[in-house]
């Protein structure tokens, strides 16, 4: 005979969005970032909590020879099932140009379903948005 507690399941997910071509003014220069780079958001956890969760940019082909993201961040946005965003972590700004913008976020129990959105902005404008809904 076997006993067993039942537990709540470990739920993990990854989704990329596509990051479309643009170009930007970076202390004068302007930089642009073709096609080929793409926003990808990994949440892991069970329910509303959270036990971790990260996004960041990759590039390939041309892209990741040529692209670099100047002044960028990267916030986590939750929403409620009705949509209303209710909760916004802001990331730092990074002044310096990188290839491959990457931003871990801590462990936290959300106080309602709906989705945790991932936002790449580079020089305070949106370029991607990728998310996840978190249900029961």
């Amino acid at each position: 005979m076997t006993l067993g507690v039942a537990g709540s399941a470990q739920a993990s997910a990854t989704g990329t969005t596509t990051i479309g071509t643009f170009s930007y003014d970076f202390h004068g220069v302007g930089v642009s970032v073709p096609v080929g780079c793409f926003l990808t958001h990994t949440i892991d956890g069970s329910g509303k909590r959270i036990t971790g969760q990260l996004a960041g940019v990759d590039c390939v082909g041309v892209a990741a020879t040529f692209s670099n993201f100047c002044n960028w961040r990267i916030d986590f946005a939750y929403a409620d099932t009705n949509n209303r965003t209710y909760k916004t972590s802001r990331g730092a700004t990074h002044t310096e140009c990188r290839s491959d913008p990457l931003r871990r976020n801590a462990r936290q129990t959300l106080p309602k379903y709906g989705k945790a959105c991932a936002k790449f902005f580079v020089n305070g404008k949106l370029r991607a948005t990728q998310c996840h809904f978190i249900t029961r």
